[in-house]
């Protein structure tokens, strides 16, 4: 029995294990498809530049192995949807290229701006075209209780100073930014823009504001009156218009540094009586001025005096004149609307510091707009009332459950455009 075992285990040992081969499985790597412009970016080789100070078309497109024959041709073909003359400074572009070792352009992308860019396609037939990123809209809620200004609640809750100047512009003619009091508190429903999902594009408006002033609420609404012309504009919880049909400062934000004054006198000219008929608001070189009404042009030209001034008709009342501007942004004939940009502030004619004089006329006179009972906006019709009283209903009952506290403004997703 004893040999039986031995003769057994040495039979194991003579037996080979079978070798179990296995074929190991190759993995490929999962690409994902990287979408930008409406291309796949892993179908090019993708090059990224900004325009530089002596850059055009032909000389970056020169610089990428295209021949002046070819560029011509492109330029010729894409001309009546995009000037490739209008490259600016600073601006991104992107070039996409095929993958071999040529690198050979097939597609020129331009971003004039973060949320447009013009795309000119020569991989087969030349076109041009100009389309938009996605945006992302953001609806947020927000409240805060002064304690100096509105920007200083605003920047410790990391807030853009933005913000306010959209709020002082709805409240002009309501509350005086400039004097608010310790105390006084708001709450706003407003909207962040976002491109792409990520990249942050700043406040694009605010739909709703409470704020309490002197411990009195007042209550705006943003609301569309007409809806070809695409008309907005802010009303309080009784359908009364917020608006003068005169913004009360051509500048957002303002600060004013010298009023209308028939008996002012000047140090400079021997404490002199020197009328100044106008109202100084001081701003930084640059800041953007406003009309403050509808109107037309009919000067946009340059003083000794004034500088670069522009001056409005808006009815056959009255007229108003923005002087001391850095440089004018509309001309004589032109049609504005309250709101639009005429110029920028600065320091031409005779001016001690960066401000904008504002002058306003009455029948051929000049008058202190702040004396003088203006006319009121175009109130809401009748035919809007019941459907403006009915869509603030919920947004009201919003505002009023937001806590007047200080806090991270919370966020939602409201839309978002492709």
């Amino acid at each position: 029995m004893l040999f039986a075992i031995i003769l057994t285990l040495n039979s194991c040992k003579n037996e080979k294990s079978p070798v179990i081969e296995e074929e190991l499985a190759v993995v490929e790597p999962i690409i994902e498809d990287v979408y930008e412009f409406g291309f796949n970016l892993n179908d090019f080789h993708v090059k990224r530049d900004t325009v530089r100070a002596g850059d055009s078309f032909g000389e970056i497109m020169q610089r990428n192995n295209i021949g002046y024959p070819r560029i011509f041709q492109i330029a010729e073909k894409a001309r009546d949807s995009f000037d490739i003359r209008k490259l600016q400074i600073g601006k991104p572009y992107t070039i996409l290229c095929t993958k071999d070792s040529l690198q050979e352009p097939k597609c020129f992308i331009y971003q004039p701006n973060r949320e447009e860019y013009i795309v000119l396609n020569f991989q087969d037939s030349i076109h041009a075209y100009t389309s938009r990123k996605p945006i992302k809209y953001v609806e947020k809620e927000l409240s805060g209780v002064i304690t100096s200004n509105i920007s200083e609640t605003l920047a410790q809750q990391g807030i853009s100073f933005v913000l306010a100047y959209k709020m002082s512009d709805i409240y002009a003619w309501t509350i005086d930014f400039t004097r608010l009091q310790k105390g006084d508190r708001f709450k706003v429903v407003y909207t962040d823009k976002y491109i792409d999902d990520t990249i942050y594009a700043g406040i694009d408006n605010i739909k709703a504001a409470v704020f309490e002033h002197k411990n009195e609420p007042f209550y705006a609404f943003e609301f569309e009156t007409d809806s070809i012309k695409r008309i907005k504009d802010y009303f309080n919880e009784e359908a009364n218009n917020l608006r003068r049909a005169f913004l009360k400062a051509p500048v957002e934000y303002k600060r004013i540094s010298s009023r209308y004054n028939l008996r002012r006198r000047i140090a400079l000219y021997g404490n002199k009586i020197r009328p100044h008929k106008g109202t100084d608001f001081a701003a930084d070189i640059g800041t953007p001025i406003r009309a403050t009404a509808n109107g037309t042009v009919t000067k946009s030209s340059f003083t000794r005096g004034n500088g670069n001034y522009v001056k409005i008709k808006h009815n056959s009342t009255y007229e108003t004149q923005y002087l001391h501007m850095k440089k004018q942004n509309v001309k004589v004939g032109q049609y504005v609307r309250q709101g639009d940009v005429i110029g920028w502030v600065g320091m031409t004619g005779n001016t001690s510091g960066p401000h904008v004089c504002y002058r306003f006329w009455k029948n051929g006179e000049q008058v202190d707009p702040f004396r003088e009972k203006l006319p009121e906006a175009e109130p809401i019709s009748d035919s809007l009332k019941s459907r403006y009283l009915e869509y603030i209903a919920p947004i009201k009952v919003q505002l009023d459950q937001i806590e007047f506290e200080a806090k991270t403004p919370s966020d939602k997703l409201i839309t978002q455009v492709n």
